[in-house]
């Protein structure tokens, strides 16, 4: 224990001996109300909240009511038409370019994100080769938008996720997946929505973890053991129903279908020189002006969701492949793996600022395997990551069936794309030294099973001896 923790238990017991004449579960409930009123002014400030975590607490729009912005409602509302009739280009061509300068609210603002990042990524991938030009209409328009959200200008978890989906019916428990349906895919297969709607089901369990984890950050603070130690049981029982969330990947998303009609949309523009973007793809802003662009695709990793649970438990995550030291309290800093430091410039900007928040304010980790932890905090906070080790496994075995056994198959008779392009084109190429199959990469650019291997040991590591 630090000198300035050890002072701030010694200032925390001094104040208790000082007010014994008051009756203690009344300072305790005055102390948790502060903290309440605190982290609620906090979550607001980051546009996150403890009902819905980061997802909007207000539904998504459906579509953005000014007739000025209808030729892009048009477009994404026939957009799986348009992919498979090969005619998703001309339509996006045919586009006037609109100007930003209507939107109004956030929720416009997001709409428009979400419109024009589907667009783009169906304009560069749907053809039997990649476009490494994104023409004026999608590239001056997403440009703004993705600036305005502090986002890169592609598809990003925020626009296939965070801010794509809508309730069956009101009032519905968003939390179960079959009450949702996503407002946009590209394929307009079952498959590709329900892969959405898996996350968005996972997301809409993270309010109680963030607020579970703010308490336990409180709790450290404060020598709060008692208070620390059910945090952390119920975050560890929140991280236990997330994990059997993704298991039911499989209900109603085929691999097969996965991999070869929904992965290679999906892909992005960065470290894709084998498959025709050897500089990525050029946003023409029009009047020969333009600049080139790499932009990693649509990934889990982009999830705040899942990288707060490893910055506020301390978990730290090293390069691929480089030398595993013991976490550390700070969480992920200078030696994070650079994918997942990368992966926080795909998160909309009040989000990554709520993480560096945590990330400078948690001391849970250094508490917990410290000496004046008692073996209670010590057992809970193990059983934490212990259940996030476990949460790591099941994304395993998933990325196994979805997309390392795919690839090293032909695709089944029922897949749309019978000829593969794109990801699954390039997971089917033979290396330059011969014959082997080259290492799969994730949308995001990531080495796929070392890398999900490695964050899986090192988040077991983190456990308190």
């Amino acid at each position: 224990m630090s000198p300035t923790e050890a002072t701030g238990l010694q200032l925390a017991s001094e104040h208790r001996r000082q007010l014994t004449s008051r009756p203690l579960s009344t300072d305790k409930e005055a102390n948790q109300n502060s903290s309440t009123m605190n982290s609620q002014r906090l979550l607001k400030e980051y546009f996150v909240s403890e009902s819905t975590g980061f997802l909007p607490h207000a539904s998504p729009l459906r579509q953005l009511s000014d007739a000025y912005y209808a030729p892009w409602e048009d477009a994404i509302r026939a957009l799986p038409e348009r992919i498979a009739t090969g005619t998703v280009h001309a339509t996006v061509e045919a586009l006037p370019i609109l100007q930003t300068a209507f939107l109004q609210t956030e929720r416009q603002w997001q709409r428009a994100y979400v419109v024009l990042a589907f667009l783009t990524q169906a304009y560069v991938w749907s053809g039997k080769g990649p476009r490494d030009t994104l023409p004026p209409q999608l590239a001056i328009p997403l440009t703004e938008v993705a600036a305005h959200h502090d986002l890169p200008p592609i598809a990003t978890y925020a626009s296939l996720i965070l801010w794509n989906f809508a309730f069956q019916s009101p009032l519905c428990d968003m939390t179960e997946p079959t009450n949702l349906r996503s407002l946009h895919t590209m394929t307009g297969l079952k498959d590709e929505e329900w892969f959405y709607l898996i996350s968005v089901a996972l997301e809409s369990r993270g309010g109680p973890i963030i607020k579970e984890l703010l308490r336990c950050i409180d709790a450290t603070a404060c020598g709060d053991e008692e208070t620390l130690v059910d945090s952390l049981a119920q975050t560890t029982m929140n991280v236990k129903s997330i994990s059997m969330l993704l298991e039911r990947m499989y209900e109603r998303c085929d691999p097969q279908t996965y991999y070869h009609d929904v992965r290679p949309l999906l892909a992005g523009t960065k470290g894709m020189a084998s498959l025709g973007l050897p500089k990525g793809v050029f946003f023409d802003m029009g009047d020969g002006e333009g600049e080139w662009h790499q932009y990693s695709g649509g990934s889990n990793g982009q999830s705040s969701l899942i990288q707060l649970l490893d910055i506020a438990l301390g978990i730290e995550h090293h390069a691929t492949g480089a030398h595993r030291g013991r976490s550390v309290d700070a969480g992920v800093k200078s030696k994070a793996n650079p994918y997942m430091a990368d992966m926080r410039n795909y998160m909309p900007g009040p989000h990554r600022r709520f993480l560096a928040y945590v990330e400078e304010n948690t001391k849970v980790r250094a508490y917990c395997i410290s000496k004046e932890a008692s073996e209670s905090v010590k057992a809970a906070y193990n059983e934490t990551v212990e259940a996030l080790s476990k949460f790591r496994d099941i994304h395993i075995q998933i990325v196994t069936r979805y997309i390392i056994t795919p690839s090293r198959s032909p695709p089944a008779t029922h897949v749309l794309r019978k000829e593969a392009v794109g990801l699954a084109a390039a997971s089917r190429r033979a290396s330059p030294e011969g014959g082997k199959v080259p290492q799969l990469y994730g949308t995001g650019g990531t080495d796929l099973l070392p890398f999900l291997k490695q964050t899986r040991d090192e988040t077991k590591s983190a456990e308190s001896e």
